[in-house]
């Protein structure tokens, strides 16, 4: 009788602890945001939420308001819509908000690499020493040699001004991804290949194949985040895994010239801090995606949008070609490609609001912080609010500021000077008459802000910068509509579109 109790007992508080575990027992206690939990108990609106997020974040605003929690797979989600709320909670202590605990899940999940507890640390001062200041200036002459060996290298070869047709998405995105790939984790040696052309040929052809394989797994990386990959795919995402272990390993790695001192030191720190060297290969692959898995597809929408608006094509291009006359280069016949610096980058606040402006239309990432602790957060209205200890808060800035008519007029429409006031310098922004901080965030904010978004930023405009000042360029259909974005890439950055745009190019002279 007493073992038939305790196996009674035991059953009962494994059933109550698995219901209490798929959320059953979750109730909204005073002072907490509106509580939705859906009708699948864990996996709560996983589904809803995976399909588009951005129309299903709306729905829930209007039904809720700008705060409102959420359960999506297992975790309760305090979505903040407020913008006046963004300071308080990029800025709140680690101690309380802590934005490693789901970057540590998810870099893991899509990448195999554990960070350590120095990782932020070495990332961070790596990318301050050498994707800004000084280093940005040696980093960007680098990608710029790169674009000449990749985008340049053709203008002298004496080929008729004839124009060539191109996918857009994919032209931007490969020459960016392998300019920037080849940049930072180095070239091929001259003394192996056996001269400067067979070396810089072979850069060309491996970074090529790179990029080929880049692409497969670019297209499996949302439902590997969300570890909804079907058994075929998510072979398929371990194959390219370990491919990129191999290629992007420390070892290979270290065989090439000029190796940007950002992986050199990175690799050297985490060696020093006892992560072995399989753990480092992840780290590099990481890496890789982590400074050109959104930069190529930010490049295709300004080209586009530019291409999509002649006026701004223009306003742009005359930029451009007044910063080249002012370094005393110039685009002619039979004169070498153009040389442009970080100074000359630097003088572009036409280029530099175009390229906010796509940012604002097409970046949509998902800020996340894991609530360590119950934290009081105070709306623009006046309401104050608990987060629970356990959950995460979240911001999803496309919908809050970015496309948000009160603070962006016309919100759906290209206007390449929305960010600049007519003397040059940067617009503010306001909302019913209070400036606003953050009015754009394709970067993140706080301690989570893209430690490389000054190189990203550099590396998209150098492009473009080429790109306008040496070819003539047209879509190839004058009706071709922007195409619609990928939604299934909602919180991952820069969306992608659909379906492909097809455009010529040809020497300008």
């Amino acid at each position: 009788m007493v073992l038939w109790v305790i196996l009674l007992c035991t059953l009962v508080s494994s059933l109550l602890g698995g219901l209490y575990v798929l959320g059953v027992f979750r109730r909204q206690r005073p002072n907490e945001p509106p509580l939705v939990k859906g009708a699948i108990p864990w996996l709560g609106y996983l589904l809803e939420f995976r399909k588009d997020s951005s129309e299903f974040l709306k729905r829930m605003q209007r039904k809720h308001g700008d705060v409102f929690t959420v359960l999506i797979g297992g975790y309760y989600f305090t979505f903040v819509m407020d913008p006046f709320c963004f300071g308080a909670i990029v800025k709140e202590s680690r101690s309380k908000l802590d934005f490693r605990t789901s970057a540590t899940q998810l870099v893991m999940q899509v990448f195999g690499y554990m960070p350590i507890e120095a990782t932020h640390s070495i990332v961070h001062a790596s990318s301050v020493k050498h994707l800004m200041g000084d280093g940005l200036t040696v980093l960007t002459q680098a990608t710029m040699e790169s674009f000449r060996k990749l985008l340049l290298f053709s203008l002298s070869s004496g080929e008729m001004r004839v124009w060539q047709e191109e996918n857009l998405f994919h032209y931007c995105y490969n020459i960016v991804f392998r300019a920037g790939y080849l940049a930072l984790y180095g070239t091929e040696p001259p003394r192996g290949a056996g001269s400067k052309e067979k070396a810089e040929e072979q850069d060309r052809l491996h970074s090529n194949q790179l990029f080929q394989e880049f692409r497969k797994y670019d297209r499996l990386f949302p439902r590997l985040a969300f570890a909804m990959l079907p058994p075929k795919d998510k072979r398929e995402a371990e194959r390219l895994k370990r491919h990129f272990w191999n290629v992007l390993s420390v070892k290979k790695a270290w065989q090439k010239d000029n190796i940007s001192g950002w992986i050199s030191d990175q690799d050297q720190l985490l060696s020093e801090n006892g992560v072995p060297e399989y753990m480092r290969d992840r780290f590099m692959f990481m890496l890789l995606w982590a400074s050109q898995g959104n930069t190529g597809p930010t490049a295709f929408w300004l080209l586009l949008y530019l291409l999509k608006h002649p006026e701004a094509l223009k306003a742009v291009r005359d930029e451009v070609d007044k910063v080249l006359r002012e370094s005393g280069q110039e685009v002619k016949a039979g004169s070498p490609p153009v040389t442009v610096t970080r100074d000359m980058l630097n003088q572009t606040p036409l280029l530099d609001s175009a390229l906010e402006e796509t940012l604002r239309l097409v970046a949509a990432p998902m800020l996340v912080r894991a609530v360590l602790e119950d934290t009081s957060l105070r709306t623009s209205s006046g309401t104050e609010f608990t987060l629970r200890k356990g959950d995460r808060v979240a911001l999803f800035p496309h919908i809050s500021v970015q496309m948000n008519p009160e603070i962006h007029e016309e919100p759906h429409k290209f206007k390449y000077d929305r960010f600049v006031n007519p003397d040059g310098t940067k617009k503010d922004f306001y909302r019913n008459g209070k400036k606003l901080k953050f009015v754009n965030m394709p970067w993140g904010a706080g301690v989570s802000t893209c430690p490389g978004r000054f190189f990203a930023t550099a590396e998209m405009k150098l492009f473009v910068f080429l790109m306008l000042s040496h070819f003539d360029l047209e879509l190839v259909s004058e009706e071709e509509e922007i195409p619609a974005i990928d939604i299934s890439r909602w919180g991952f950055g820069t969306m992608q579109p659909v379906h492909d745009v097809r455009f010529r190019y040809r020497p300008r002279f």
